[in-house]
């Protein structure tokens, strides 16, 4: 049985409670324990270090832990810098230090997201008498060097990692293990619903609930995207939009139903294969396929629009989407025993500003009964 462990946010939360509890009582702390809030549990976080600066200011040092899941942060030391101190309003301000990316689609605002905000702000605020306020301080030293082996820069996050996620549970997501706990989930939900949104990761789940789609009908698929939608149709789900980054989601019009980049990628050729079709010149064919990235690519076409007045990104993107929902239910039809035949999928592609790029036909119509 593989071994969950705790997603970053936490570590960088035991840590900030550790420096925390210097700065009230100078003794170290061993243990931290962190609310998750998300699941409703507590967490012991072991700390590695904590050491005074000042009579103000303290450190501490956490080191992740996500379990048996294929992650990089894996072993990765947290700082958390804690003073005392603060602006106006706020009793805790929470900043990014070395090592945690910026946001460069949001005014350079340091990539701590909602989850990992509301963490350390209620886990803080327990400790914090009347009127005290502090300024905490999140610091990757390894994030930098680490970054550049993520998809962070597809989504505008430069120059380090993201405290990114909505739970505190880190669950291998590419592990037979995990693949059953979908399973369980899709389960649940398709005991309740004929149609489900299946989102690959935290940033289809994100922005899928934006749009105003229940929470209840959102399925995380992870890489899984093959046996899930297998498994929807033998349970009968009638509808399947499927919600996701491009550059993981177009892999499916390639026919790549397990979309981990250690399996397969395939990502240029399938752009290339349509701008082909679509009928774009050949230098500008090859400039996408030669692009180091599927945003690049992207962003290639985007231009030669502005330049050129054409439309090759919708036609492009268009074609993509369409293909999507004929091979996934040319998927299902050959891999399930269901006799049904009658789950339908559509598909809507995202880009890394989580802007809707395109929607196939049967996503437009299944949106309007989802939103």
């Amino acid at each position: 049985m593989s071994r969950s462990g705790y997603t970053l946010p936490v570590f960088a939360c035991a840590a900030a409670v550790a420096a925390l509890h210097w700065l009230h009582d100078h003794q170290p702390l061993k243990v931290a324990s962190v609310d998750l809030i998300e699941p409703a549990q507590i967490a012991e976080i072991p700390i590695e270090q904590v050491a005074e600066l000042s009579e103000s200011m303290a450190l501490a040092i956490a080191r992740s832990d996500p379990g048996d899941n294929l992650d990089l942060t894996k072993d990765t030391p947290i700082w958390a810098l804690v003073e005392w101190g603060g602006g106006d309003e706020e009793a805790i301000t929470i900043k990014g230090g070395e090592g945690i990316g910026r946001q460069m689609n949001a005014d350079d605002k340091p990539a701590i997201y909602a989850y990992a905000q509301r963490l350390l702000k209620e886990n803080l605020q327990r400790m914090l008498a009347p009127g005290q306020k502090i300024i905490v301080t999140i610091i990757l030293p390894e994030g930098r060097s680490l970054a550049v082996r993520t998809s962070n820069f597809a989504f505008g996050v430069v120059e380090g990692l993201s405290l990114l996620g909505t739970t505190g549970i880190s669950q291998p997501l590419s592990t037979p293990d995990q693949l059953a706990v979908f399973r369980a989930e899709l389960q649940n939900k398709a005991s309740r619903f004929e149609s489900l949104v299946f989102c690959i990761g935290e940033n289809g789940l994100d922005l899928a609930r934006k749009l105003g789609i229940n929470p209840e009908q959102l399925v995380k698929t992870a890489n899984w995207l093959g046996p899930m939608l297998v498994e929807a149709d033998v349970l009968g789900v009638k509808e399947i939009l499927l919600f996701g980054y491009h550059g993981k989601l177009m892999k499916l019009a390639g026919g790549i139903f397990h979309t981990h980049h250690y399996l397969a990628d395939g990502r240029r050729e399938i752009l290339a294969a349509h701008c082909a079709i679509a009928g774009l010149k050949s230098p500008d064919i090859q400039a996408v396929f030669n692009s180091a990235t599927a945003e690049a690519a992207l962003t290639y076409l985007k231009s030669l629009d502005a330049a050129t007045g054409s439309d090759w990104v919708n036609q492009v993107y268009s074609a993509i989407a369409e293909t999507i929902d004929v091979r996934s239910q040319e998927y299902i039809q050959s891999h399930s025993e269901s006799t049904t035949g009658v789950t339908v999928c559509g598909s809507i592609l995202f880009d890394r500003d989580r802007k809707i790029i395109v929607k196939s036909k049967t996503a437009g119509l299944l949106m309007g009964k989802l939103c």
